[in-house]
């Protein structure tokens, strides 16, 4: 196969308009895909994120939970001392001793109030992470759905185009061998600096296929000669005579 070299500007110009032409028509699919790609994403982000929280959640009332439980035996274990102080308070010598016991069995019964108050706030604080983990299950459900949509419609265009896609993908690794490197930076660099992608265009009406810019004659006869890549001054496209663009079609 020849090297990229051996190609004349002709050839090359050539390939660079079949490569615009073919980079169009995969233009054409990803705006017939239009945002769904973004939308499966963002919803896939935002389903993973949901699940984190409900996890979170989850954890959070398993550790409230755990919490509820060490506050009952806390009040067991206070019932129990209680239970021990008021039979030791029937053998007590003096005042002094019936004074330290009662004192006991009030700061028992003080730990058994605190627990039952802990309990109460965290049986509170359990219906709250209830409600929230419901809403996110309900919230999962509803992005599940759109993104079962989204991912349908996606798949639809891409069984739809998929053969054209590859096709045309051929195409253009096909044409970009026959143009220098330094010439496809060129290319690349303008089609990102417009919407429209269009970084090789013909000269219509003595002007600029891309910004209608007015091409001086002297130098549309340079562009028909094709010994040289020119570009419009005002717009930096790639400029091709009307003959050359309208010659090369893609299959």
């Amino acid at each position: 196969m020849a090297s990229v070299k051996d190609f004349s500007v002709e050839e090359k110009l050539s390939s660079l308009v079949l490569l615009q032409k073919v980079d169009c028509k995969l233009d054409e699919i990803q705006i017939l895909k239009g945002e769904l790609p973004m939308e499966v994403k963002d919803l896939e982000d935002e389903i993973e994120g949901l699940h984190a929280r409900q996890t979170r959640v989850e954890e959070e009332i398993n550790g409230i939970q755990e919490f509820i439980e060490q506050r009952k035996q806390g009040i067991k274990d206070a019932e129990a001392l209680v239970k021990k102080y008021e039979k030791q308070s029937e053998n007590v010598k003096n005042n002094r001793e019936f004074e330290a016991i009662n004192k006991e069995i009030e700061m028992q019964t003080l730990e058994v109030k605190l627990c039952e108050k802990h309990i109460k706030d965290a049986t509170e604080e359990i219906a709250e992470k209830a409600r929230q983990l419901e809403t996110a299950k309900k919230a999962v459900g509803t992005k599940e759905g759109n993104l079962s949509g989204k991912k349908g419609e996606l798949e639809k265009i891409i069984a739809e185009t998929e053969k054209e896609e590859k096709h045309y993908n051929k195409e253009a690794d096909a044409a970009r061998k026959h143009v220098d490197e330094r010439l496809l930076t060129s290319y690349d660099r303008i089609r990102k600096n417009y919407r429209n992608g269009l970084a090789v265009v013909p000269v219509e009406r003595d002007s600029c296929g891309g910004c209608f810019h007015a091409i001086p004659p002297q130098k549309q006869s340079e562009i028909k000669l094709r010994k040289k890549v020119m570009v419009c001054e005002n717009c930096g496209r790639i400029l091709v005579d009307t003959d050359l663009f309208d010659k090369v079609d893609v299959k």
